[in-house]
């Protein structure tokens, strides 16, 4: 929970508090957190790629 929190802080994700009982609270990616899905699909193609590698070695 620290960590959504402290992205909220920094922007990256936004939070959505419903008034409702039971409680309910959303999270989703601000416009700067989408900005950073090309990134992070580039680092899990490479985390594939890294791992096809040492696979294929053994």
């Amino acid at each position: 929970m620290q960590q959504l929190r402290q992205m909220e802080a920094d922007g990256f994700v936004r939070r959505i508090v419903h008034h409702q009982v039971p409680p309910k609270v959303e999270y989703g990616l601000t416009d700067w957190g989408q900005a950073l899905c090309p990134t992070l699909d580039a680092i899990l193609k490479w985390a594939d790629l890294h791992e096809e590698m040492n696979n294929s070695e053994t």
